[in-house]
């Protein structure tokens, strides 16, 4: 006799890390997924033999309410949110952000479901006051997009204290893979460019795997979690961001010095690096670092105008963050990966785009 699969409630599922999660756990668990009703079929076309779709936004306080109403579920995996540097108003990602998590969480406290709360690193700022932030680094509100992460965890947090939630939190690093086209894509972009200007200090910086995020999901739904658990979560080491510069740069050199070769010299008995010559091993151009004194300056600017978004992306070009992210090895025995070399998949992809 098969074992009945147990039932997740799984929000995010058209975004890049839903998306991920979704094609790691849909086999072994029933899934329900919250989607936008304005969603494209392509985000979600390869899930609709196995998962069930429901066509409700976030921000839609009564239609969520009224579909949760009679609805149980053995855990609650929240993954969907207003990512930071949307054009949207506060009211919007309060709504999306802060009173769905709420409504998810009645939900979860009155079937005694088990809640998995996807959050972000962001909550200590783009930039922790401290590194590597740890899980007693503060709270630092530096836009509303952490500010709504921020009120989440402290109502999660709240409820488990009280005792009527069994919960956990994930705080992931900024992702990186295939078909997204946030800060990786951007960063990449920049260099095939020459546009991105480098600080003069060395910058570290830490990346995630989004196949580390996914089984990180997909192990706390199988293991269980202890209640209260927090975890933050990245490739096991920081990378030098001027490294991660060279490496883009130089790949997508070799990428596409191979694309002109003919196929003859690409097999491996053909192959002779040699034909690929020593332009390709130069780091990026050394012209593009000026001081960060410039960079502050940027920034002072973009924030009188209120730009979150481009101080968000000046901090992060400029300024080092990592984290303490042993736990989440120690406790879960998941895989690491290094963001050099395995960020090539992102750069490999970025070159097999027909719109740049």
């Amino acid at each position: 006799m098969l074992k009945k699969k147990r039932k997740v409630l799984l929000t995010g599922l058209t975004g890049f890390i839903g998306k991920h999660t979704a094609r790691k756990i849909h086999k072994n668990f029933d899934i329900t997924a919250i989607i936008r009703p304005s969603s494209s079929k392509s985000k979600y076309k390869e899930f609709e033999n196995d998962v069930n779709l429901v066509r409700i936004s976030l921000s839609d306080r009564e239609r969520l309410k009224t579909f949760l109403q009679n609805q149980y579920f053995d855990f609650i995996l929240h993954i969907g949110a207003i990512r930071g540097g949307r054009e949207y108003d506060n009211s919007e990602y309060y709504r999306a952000n802060v009173i769905a998590t709420d409504i998810l969480i009645n939900n979860a406290v009155k079937n005694n479901s088990k809640f998995i709360y996807c959050s972000t690193v962001g909550v200590y700022g783009a930039i922790p006051d401290e590194l590597p932030a740890t899980l007693h680094t503060p709270y630092k509100e530096d836009n509303f997009y952490h500010k709504t992460k921020i009120q989440c965890e402290k109502n999660i947090n709240k409820a488990i204290f009280d005792g009527v939630l069994n919960a956990c939190i994930v705080r992931p690093a900024i992702t990186y893979g295939t078909d997204d086209f946030g800060f990786p894509y951007t960063l990449t972009k920049l260099v095939d460019k020459r546009l991105l200007y480098l600080p003069t200090k060395p910058i570290f910086i830490h990346l995630l795997n989004v196949d580390t995020l996914s089984e990180v999901f997909k192990r706390l739904l199988e293991r269980g979690f202890t209640p209260g658990k927090i975890w933050n979560v990245a490739d096991k080491d920081r990378v030098c961001f001027q490294v991660l510069a060279d490496f883009i740069y130089r790949r997508l050199k070799e990428l596409s010095i191979l694309k002109s070769m003919p196929d003859s010299l690409k097999t491996e008995e053909n192959f002779d690096t040699n034909n690929i010559g020593w332009d390709v091993y130069k780091p990026y151009p050394s012209n593009k670092q000026i001081n960060k004194g410039f960079f502050d300056l940027l920034i002072k600017m973009f924030k009188i105008s209120k730009s979150d978004h481009w101080v968000s992306r000046l901090e992060l070009i400029s300024n080092s963050w990592y984290y303490d992210v042993r736990a989440i090895y120690d406790d879960l025995e998941i895989k690491s990966y290094d963001t050099i070399p395995d960020f090539g998949v992102v750069v490999d992809w970025y070159a097999g785009l027909d719109n740049k």
